[in-house]
C-alpha cells in the first residue's frame, strides 16, 4: 500500500461521514418544507380548537429516519410563525412537536408510533388553546386529541405502512 492509498482511505471515510451529514440535513429540510407547505395549504383546518393538521401525518417519519425529528420541529415552528396562535403557540406548539417526534422515534412497535403526537399535543396544545381561546381544558384537550387521531392514525398510519414498503429506497442509511 502506497502513501496515496493511505490518504485515500482517510478521505473516503471523511467523505462518507460528510455525505451522511448532508443527507441528514437534506432529509430534515425537506420534511420541514413539506410540513410547512401542508399546514399553510390547509390553513383553515390547521389552526384553532378543532384542528386536523394534515401535516401531522408526517409525525410517523421518525420511525424511518432520525432526521424527521428536527424536520418536524422546524416545520412546526415555521408553520406556527406563519399562522399560529401567537408567540405561545410558536414556542409550546413547536416544543410539543419536538417531544412527540422524539417519543415516536423511540416507539418499539409500529402501531405505537402515531401515539405520542396524539397524547403530547392533546395535553400541551389542549392547555395552550384552553388558555388562549378561553375554553374548558378538557374540551380543548378532547378536540385536539380527536384532530390528532385523524391526522396521525387515520392518515399517518396508512402512510407509514406504505412507506415501509419503500423505506430502503427512500431512507437510505
Amino acid at each position: 500500500m502506497g502513501k496515496n492509498d493511505i490518504n485515500n482511505i482517510g478521505m473516503s471515510s471523511n467523505y462518507g461521514k460528510r455525505k451522511r451529514g448532508i443527507r441528514y440535513i437534506t432529509e430534515a429540510a425537506v420534511i420541514a418544507a413539506i410540513y410547512v407547505a401542508l399546514t399553510v395549504a390547509f390553513a383553515p383546518i390547521s389552526y384553532g380548537l378543532l384542528q386536523v393538521r394534515i401535516s401531522e401525518t408526517l409525525t410517523v417519519l421518525p420511525a424511518f429516519t432520525p432526521a424527521a425529528i428536527p424536520g418536524l420541529f422546524v416545520g412546526c415552528l415555521v408553520a406556527n410563525i406563519i399562522g399560529g396562535n401567537g408567540p405561545l403557540d410558536v414556542i409550546f406548539g413547536s416544543l410539543a412537536t419536538l417531544i412527540a417526534a422524539i417519543l415516536s422515534y423511540k416507539m418499539p412497535k409500529k402501531y405505537l408510533v402515531p401515539l405520542p403526537p396524539v397524547l403530547v399535543n392533546a395535553v400541551i396544545i389542549g392547555i395552550l388553546l384552553s388558555y388562549i381561546l378561553n375554553v374548558p381544558l378538557l374540551t380543548a384537550m378532547g378536540w385536539v386529541a380527536l384532530g390528532q387521531v385523524v391526522a396521525c392514525y387515520v392518515l399517518g398510519y396508512p402512510l407509514m405502512l406504505q412507506l415501509e414498503k419503500y423505506k430502503d429506497k427512500i431512507f437510505k442509511r
